[in-house]
């Protein structure tokens, strides 16, 4: 009589809100089908990050325009609260089991009511979302806003900005940030890009105001699928 037994696995696989089936498995992601024409790429556990959040497919306008009211929701609240982040990027937005946006990774700078720092937290942004200043070390709620357009263009277009240079090539450091200096900034055509263009130019004084042509942009979107 054989000895072997049979050993029985058992698989768990989390399914957020309102995907219809998986189409296929990896060791790290699934594809999940969302509607007929939204296919997304998730992590096997839930939340992750927005830079893990891929698309396969085209996205829903309404849900990409949800995240970055909720990304610019967020920092208008924690510069209400005198606090700087310093390091605004996809990788610092995670998502919830209801992939709902959260800001996260708070190094940053803590100011005063006069606005001197009272606790300095030494963060910095990377070169792609990294306003260029004089004082590489200074930041403030410009600084910040500028990071927000470059993590809003991430969210629409789907990459970070200048695609054509490559991280980790011959002086690629170096040609983002001096492209970002002469003002060079992407001309690609999205549903924000008007808010992101603002954002480079620094010509938004806080974040409520990005929030509200985001809340306006959003309206237009709703008027336009009721007709």
């Amino acid at each position: 009589m054989s000895n072997d037994t049979n050993e029985i696995i058992e698989y768990h696989q989390y399914c957020p809100p309102g995907v219809q089936r998986v189409l296929a498995s990896g060791t790290s992601a699934w594809i999940g089908e969302v509607d007929e024409s939204t296919v997304l790429k998730y992590p096997l556990s839930p939340g992750g990050d927005m830079s893990r959040l891929q698309l396969e497919y085209e996205i829903l306008c309404k849900q990409l325009l949800a995240w970055c009211r909720e990304a610019a929701e967020a920092v208008a609240h924690i510069h209400s609260k005198r606090v700087i982040h310093c390091d605004i990027q996809p990788t610092n937005l995670l998502l919830n089991e209801n992939l709902h946006l959260k800001l996260s990774d708070f190094q940053g700078n803590y100011l005063s009511e006069t606005g001197e720092i009272i606790l300095e937290g030494g963060s910095a942004e990377p070169c792609r979302f990294f306003c260029p200043r004089e004082d590489p070390f200074h930041a403030d709620v410009k600084t910040d806003l500028f990071a927000l357009g470059c993590t809003i263009y991430f969210m629409m277009m789907g990459h970070g900005v200048f695609p054509d240079i490559v991280d980790g090539e011959e002086d690629w450091y170096d040609r983002v940030r001096s492209r970002f200096e002469s003002a060079q900034f992407p001309q690609d055509s999205h549903i924000c890009s008007a808010i992101t263009s603002k954002c480079w130019e620094l010509k938004y004084e806080n974040a409520i105001e990005i929030l509200r042509d985001i809340e306006a942009v959003e309206m237009k979107v709703r008027e336009m699928s009721c007709d």
